[in-house]
Formats: structure tokens, C-alpha cells, sequence
């Protein structure tokens, strides 16, 4: 593919639908369990310039063949959830579309990235259907809790006062933060089964 117009309206056939199917899972759980565990969910697709910096770091030159190849976030959603044990329920919902099909998976939860960001990522390829054709769209979905998306949003905000290194007093607070979020997420669960118990 050579045609940037075309594919990126394939990215935002692919975020719709991705939307759309989210959607349907969350309604059909909260139907069935009568519990809404979602705070909020926002999609979005990278712009032209932030795909660009991506390539670049990898060392490739910005063409829609290394985009389709080597950037798998262009196409991005993130469910937004209330507690520790959600982000994993929601994960499980997800592996059970039949819709999306599951290429890749990181439990940063279980294991978190050096910073102390922690998330549950998934690749996901999402199914467009054109006119005489059906295509898969890769896309990333994040799955965190509030207090993890509380951090994230610093975190960015921090790479991005730093492009290039990050001073290392700087590093040493975010990471003690990332370990008291950690234990803050622990902590709500744990009232969160205590007014559960109250429930039954």
C-alpha cells in the first residue's frame, strides 16, 4: 500500500469497529453480571507526526509498508477500569470475541516496565469490511485501572518534558510513585471485597 489517505481511513473504519465491538462486550457483562466495571474508554488514532517519530526511532523511513510492518499502535483504545481484579476480567472478555482475534499480549501488572508503568496491553487485529473485500487492522488495547492511568498521564507528561534522557532523581520519584500506586490498587480491591461480602 502507497496511498496515506487510504490508510488511514482504513485506521478509523478499524477504530469504529473496534468501538463498536468494546462496546457490545461491556453491555452484554454488565447485562449478565450486573456490575459496570469501566470508568471510562477513549479511542484514538496516532497522527501522522507521532508515527512518524516512531519509525524513525526504529530506524525506518516513513512509508505505509513499514507503518502496516512496524508501528502496531496506530489504532489505540484504552478501557479505563475501577479495580485491580476488573483488568483482568476485561482481558478475559476480550479473548472471548469472536470478532477480534488476539496477536500479542504484555502483562505489564505482572511485570512492569522499567519506569514502574504498569498496564495490560493486547494486540489486537480488527476485522473492516470493505466492499469487495474484509481486511484485519492492527490495533493496541490498554487495560488499567484509574490509579494506573493516574501515573501513565504523568509519566507521559514527564517523557515528554525529556525527549531525550530522563535525569535519574526524576526516575527514582516516578518509580517510588509507580510502587505506592501499585499498593493503593491493592488496598481498594481489598475494600472492594469487603463491601462485596456486605452485597451477598
Amino acid at each position: 500500500m502507497d496511498n496515506k489517505e487510504e490508510l488511514f481511513l482504513k485506521y478509523e473504519f478499524a477504530k469504529r469497529m473496534l468501538e463498536t465491538e468494546i462496546n457490545i462486550l461491556m453491555e452484554d457483562f454488565v447485562f449478565h453480571h450486573k456490575y459496570n466495571p469501566v470508568e471510562h474508554i477513549k479511542s484514538r488514532i496516532k497522527t501522522i507526526d507521532s508515527i512518524k517519530k516512531k519509525l524513525q526511532k526504529k530506524g525506518y523511513i516513513d512509508t505505509c509498508d513499514n507503518i502496516l510492518r512496524h508501528v502496531h499502535d496506530a489504532v489505540g483504545l484504552r478501557i479505563v477500569v475501577s479495580f485491580l481484579s476488573d483488568v483482568y476480567d476485561i482481558v478475559s472478555i476480550i479473548k472471548k470475541s469472536r470478532n477480534l482475534k488476539i496477536l500479542e499480549q504484555k502483562d505489564y501488572i505482572s511485570d512492569p516496565k522499567e519506569s514502574g508503568y504498569t498496564s495490560y496491553h493486547l494486540i489486537v487485529l480488527v476485522p473492516i469490511y470493505l466492499e469487495n473485500k474484509t481486511e484485519y487492522i492492527e490495533a493496541e488495547i490498554q487495560i488499567r485501572t484509574m490509579a494506573m492511568d493516574f501515573w501513565a498521564s504523568l509519566d507521559h507528561k514527564i517523557q515528554y518534558k525529556f525527549p531525550e534522557t530522563i535525569p535519574d532523581d526524576v526516575k527514582e520519584k516516578m518509580y517510588e510513585n509507580a510502587i505506592v500506586i501499585k499498593e493503593l490498587d491493592k488496598r481498594m480491591m481489598h475494600l472492594n471485597d469487603i463491601v462485596n461480602k456486605y452485597d451477598k
